[in-house]
């Protein structure tokens, strides 16, 4: 079988690591908010070349506390893209705003800057633009409107650790949200996220929003939330930080096989714009007969996957935005086609060499 996400393969490369941290914080009984957290996020700051970083449980909660501190509430209009897990959007409905929704570039599968003008309104606060897969937005376009308008923009790199937009790892526009889901290209062994900033007032809003809206012990200076990244997960994430760049050097060598191996096939490859560095969380494919496919692919013992078969407009939590089908026809069509391949850094040559086989002789 060859698994869509080997984790297990992971851990074996860095067992002794992970269980050294794990067991030093079990030691010292401090679980919450304690020294792997503080030097996580010192860490994790300084891979993304900013000034902060906050700790929270989630890439959903990051989002969440993200544009609760930039002022965004009840009423206002947050622009995302109709191609994304549900989560953006979850978290513009938590801070109380209503999603306006935009479709997405043929070639990236990421939201169109040719299209945000069009949806910005006056009640427009904030821009949440998806680097879905590994690929950032073109958030060089994205921001030139903002700034036009005066809005936040919020870039969702949940997907997207160490990926480069014109020579500068996300987040380029100075406010980036990650998720470390335990598949993600930095995963926990559980829940966890991060909101990255150049902002010193933003980042203290966000330490307190975090822990029940508390500056400092007893003192609830706003209504907060319990949203704290735990020791443990910390302490996990400081080992797998020191691997990060070789395991995205390993995916990258992946893709590539992948692409030289497809090439010429009736079957759309991933496209990596220039001005970008792919990190390819995930390896995502276009088929007219997905289904298919993907059955056969599982015939040959091969995991797949689907990201995302349903966009958010078509969503039945989301029916009350009132967007209809046909609304995004780009985002809608995809979600037809797309299949997700294995990836992971230790993937083998042999391993994409089978899954390429598998898909040329599917075609034939």
């Amino acid at each position: 079988m060859i698994k869509f996400v080997d984790l297990e393969a992971q851990y074996s490369s860095i067992k002794n690591d992970i269980d050294n941290a794990i067991g030093k914080v079990l030691e010292s009984t401090n679980f919450i908010l304690g020294e792997n957290v503080r030097e996580f996020e010192n860490e994790f700051a300084s891979f993304c070349n900013e000034k902060y970083s906050v700790g929270v449980n989630s890439g959903t909660s990051a989002l969440h506390l993200a544009l609760l501190a930039k002022g965004v509430g009840k009423g206002d209009e947050v622009v995302t893209t109709a191609n994304t897990f549900i989560a953006t959007c979850e978290a513009i409905s938590y801070a109380g705003a209503i999603s306006r929704l935009i479709d997405i570039e043929p070639d990236t599968y990421n939201m169109d800057p040719k299209k945000l003008e069009k949806a910005v309104t006056a009640r427009t606060k904030a821009i949440i633009p998806v680097h879905l897969y590994g690929q950032p937005a073109n958030i060089k376009e994205i921001m030139e409107i903002a700034k036009k308008h005066n809005i936040a923009v919020i870039e969702d790199a949940c997907q997207a650790h160490g990926a480069e937009h014109h020579g500068k790892k996300v987040p380029v526009s100075g406010i980036g949200c990650f998720s470390f889901y335990p598949g993600k290209n930095l995963g926990a062994y559980g829940e966890g996220g991060m909101i990255v900033s150049n902002d010193r007032e933003f980042d203290e809003k966000l330490r307190a929003y975090r822990d029940h809206g508390q500056t400092k012990k007893n003192v609830h200076k706003y209504i907060g939330y319990n949203y704290r990244l735990e020791e443990v997960q910390a302490a996990i994430l400081r080992v797998k930080l020191r691997h990060l760049a070789k395991w995205t050097d390993m995916r990258r060598k992946n893709a590539l096989l992948y692409n030289e191996m497809l090439e010429g096939c009736d079957i759309a490859t991933p496209v990596e714009k220039k001005y970008n560095k792919h990190v390819y969380h995930l390896y995502v494919v276009r088929a007219k007969n997905r289904q298919r496919l993907a059955e056969h692919l599982s015939s040959r013992e091969i995991q797949t996957g689907v990201h995302y078969p349903t966009p958010i407009h078509l969503q039945e939590a989301y029916s009350h935005l009132g967007y209809k089908k046909g609304g995004f026809p780009v985002a809608e069509q995809y979600a037809d086609e797309i299949l997700s391949l294995p990836m992971f850094p230790e993937l083998t040559e042999e391993q994409i060499s089978h899954v390429s086989k598998s898909i040329r002789d599917f075609l034939k």
